[in-house]
């Protein structure tokens, strides 16, 4: 069975296993109170981060990785265009948007304005950060202009990729979605899959949930 360890970015990875009807079971991880006792995550992932996974004898981190390992060694899916599909380069292009250019432009200014001493909350890194990843949204609400999902009329991976930085945004960085993108996340909050994955994730859904009620 595939272990996950860690909610966060690992909520992408038990998402897509949810989809992809895989069978596996999450192990909470609390990067807060530290893992400097946690053996059995850090035999995992000696760097400390999440998310992480186990799947036999493979070991990997990183949730992009992660997600196009699964897809690979246990598909064929749908959620993955082949090399020759038309949708495949925008399927690329926005699975690893979801993170290189969105989620971990949007970790810089939550960390910074939350956990930064006051004086550096609004620091020049942030403020650069905040223009990354304002710019590559551009890329994303001009595609939902074309079609309802990123890779074209079908739902894929890399919706899960986008649709978790977007939430991630929205409920950490304050960030107002614009209507398109708002519409867009209803539509892929909306699966079945989803559903699941947010009950599997229990500190996700509390976040969410306080998220939504500020």
């Amino acid at each position: 069975m595939i272990t996950v360890f860690g909610e966060g970015r690992g909520f992408r990875v038990v998402w897509l296993l949810e989809e992809m009807g895989l069978a596996y079971r999450l192990r909470p991880v609390d990067l807060l109170a530290g893992v400097e006792d946690d053996a059995e995550f850090l035999a995992i992932n000696p760097a400390g981060f999440i998310p992480a996974i186990q799947d036999g004898d493979v070991t990997m981190v990183e949730s992009i990785a992660i997600m196009e390992y699964l897809m690979a060694r246990h598909g064929p899916t749908p959620l993955a265009p082949g090399p020759q599909h038309p949708a495949f380069p925008a399927y690329q292009q926005f699975l690893h948007l979801g993170e290189a250019g969105l989620a971990a432009s949007m970790y810089f200014v939550v960390v910074s304005r939350n956990l930064a001493p006051e004086a550096e909350r609004r620091n020049w890194g942030a403020g650069k950060a905040l223009e990354v990843f304002e710019s590559r949204l551009g890329l994303v609400t001009r595609q939902l202009a074309r079609s309802p999902y990123l890779a074209g009329e079908t739902f894929t991976a890399a919706d899960i990729s986008v649709t978790y930085a977007l939430e991630f945004a929205q409920r950490a960085g304050g960030v107002v979605l614009g209507e398109a993108e708002r519409a867009y996340v209803a539509r892929t909050s909306g699966r079945d899959a989803y559903k699941r994955a947010m009950e599997t994730c229990q500190a996700t859904k509390a976040w969410a949930a306080a998220a939504a009620g500020r």
